[in-house]
């Protein structure tokens, strides 16, 4: 059963005196607890797919059915809920708090998630476990190399149990092992937390490791 699709998607933006069409009539379809990678050369419009499906961002026609739910027609403060409650975000720039250590920084996203005290700290422990940090929980993002603040980032965007987990260009700061290792951890999350998983990059060594691989090149998915 889907989990999540997108119907007839279109978004264009005004440059000046010109319309610029970014998504052209894009639909693409996940079930649960799988791992999609989304390709694309920079500037194909992957970015902006992922924010209309991440209720980030609106389309100007089309629809994304995520749980039932058609999340285009939700008021913005449902958008928002749904945001906190099933969907998490990693992003190329890990955006850490600098003054919080690894273990705050997935704690913080659970306090915004309304967790408690003891089941924060249960949680925020199992995530970075998770991701191979636990012996890391103390260390702030200035004393970590860039794979382990990414590792965090994961955590924190699993904190909360999303169903869906949308990941842009995680990669593309990182060297080509520590790349690989955080692609591994989406395919563990799509494996045993049943997380969906959509990725976007333009790295085609990811390629062996995906569910499902959708193509998007000038607002167009040509292949999947």
């Amino acid at each position: 059963m889907s989990i999540l699709q997108a119907v007839n998607i279109n978004r264009s933006f005004k440059s000046g005196n010109t319309v610029v069409n970014v998504l052209k009539g894009v639909s693409l379809s996940t079930e649960r607890g799988k791992f999609n990678v989304l390709m694309g050369p920079s500037g194909s419009g992957k970015t902006t797919l992922l924010n209309i499906l991440g209720a980030l961002d609106k389309p100007d026609s089309g629809s994304v059915i995520f749980d039932g739910i058609d999340i285009t027609r939700l008021s913005e403060s449902k958008r928002d809920a749904l945001r906190r409650q099933k969907l998490g975000f990693v992003f190329q720039s890990v955006a850490l708090v600098s003054n919080m250590n690894a273990f705050e920084n997935v704690d913080f996203a659970l306090r915004i998630s309304k967790y408690k005290g003891r089941e924060r700290k249960k949680r925020a422990e199992e995530c970075l476990e998770f991701v191979g940090l636990k012996k890391r929980l103390k260390h702030y993002p200035g004393e970590m190399s860039g794979g382990e603040q990414q590792r965090v980032a994961i955590a924190r965007a699993i904190a909360h149990k999303p169903m869906l987990l949308l990941a842009d260009e995680p990669t593309a700061e990182l060297d080509t092992n520590t790349g690989l290792r955080v692609v591994k951890l989406f395919k563990d999350l799509a494996i045993k937390e049943n997380i969906t998983v959509i990725m976007c990059t333009h790295d085609p060594c990811i390629m062996d490791v995906a569910d499902k691989i959708y193509t998007l090149e000038d607002g167009v998915i040509y292949s999947a």
